[in-house]
């Protein structure tokens, strides 16, 4: 009896208690019970409180079983969270995965776009024309025009006549209305009468004074014209020459050379 008074929550004990002062105070009034009242009062109080016991115990049974499956339930959440938080995870690494293949492959397509118009860059930069200043002028030429004139010249300086004078033709041939041309000109006639091509070179020296006679290259050109004269044993027109320069260029530098033949042909 002892135990299981001990098992029983405080709110049974208080019932207990009240019970017991209740059939005290009736006792007070009546007198003392036989013995067969006493019993059947104790029994009943046992099954008062055997009653009051197992409704406590199944209350606490029935609330533990809540507890558990709210703690069960709770546990399930948690790993439904924990399953998704994985997904989650597992999904982002997929997209982060897929944005750094994306970057590499936007840098792969930038780099062979650019690949493929560094090409086409170089050709169009090769057509743009540039400003160039050359013997006191200015004007602009192609890449290409300007880098085969200045072959050509470099030929002729390194005393590469004949090739020289091929690629001067080709150029006036290619640009004949280049800021090169009188140049071109005057270089080629050069060269074809270092080649003692005289008849050619007469030819370009006298085209070259025609095309602008105010120019520092025309009297040049006529002095030029009566060395080729002069080889061509052409005395009469390699004085004519020298005169025309001494009347339209008397300052010029070559008009001091042009005096001296001069007077030798004499």
């Amino acid at each position: 009896m002892s135990t299981r008074v001990g098992r029983i929550r405080p709110w049974l004990r208080q019932s207990l208690v009240l019970a017991v002062l209740g059939l005290a105070g009736a006792g007070a009034h009546a007198g003392i019970f036989d013995d067969d009242e006493a019993r059947r009062a104790i029994l009943d109080l046992r099954q008062k409180i055997e009653a009051l016991r197992r409704d406590g115990d199944q209350r606490q049974v029935d609330e533990s079983k809540r507890q558990a499956e709210e703690i069960a339930n709770l546990r399930r959440s948690l790993i439904d969270l924990q399953n998704q938080l994985e997904a989650n995870r597992a999904e982002l690494s997929k997209l982060r995965g897929q944005g750094e293949q994306l970057s590499r492959d936007i840098a792969d397509g930038a780099r062979r776009q650019s690949d493929a118009i560094k090409p086409l860059d170089e050709r169009i930069k090769r057509l743009e024309p540039i400003t160039v200043s050359f013997e006191g002028n200015e004007f602009a030429v192609e890449v290409a025009e300007k880098r085969m004139f200045e072959a050509a010249l470099a030929s002729f300086r390194k005393g590469d006549f004949e090739p020289a004078q091929g690629v001067f033709a080709d150029f006036l041939a290619r640009y004949p209305q280049s800021g090169y041309a009188n140049s071109a000109i005057f270089w080629l006639g050069n060269a074809q009468f270092v080649l003692k091509d005289f008849r050619s070179a007469l030819v370009s020296f006298k085209k070259l004074g025609g095309r602008n006679p105010t120019s520092a290259r025309a009297a040049e050109a006529l002095l030029a014209i009566a060395n080729c004269h002069l080889e061509l044993k052409d005395t009469a027109n390699a004085r004519k020459a020298l005169e025309e320069l001494l009347s339209s260029y008397p300052q010029s530098e070559v008009a001091e050379v042009a005096k001296e033949r001069l007077t030798r042909i004499k």
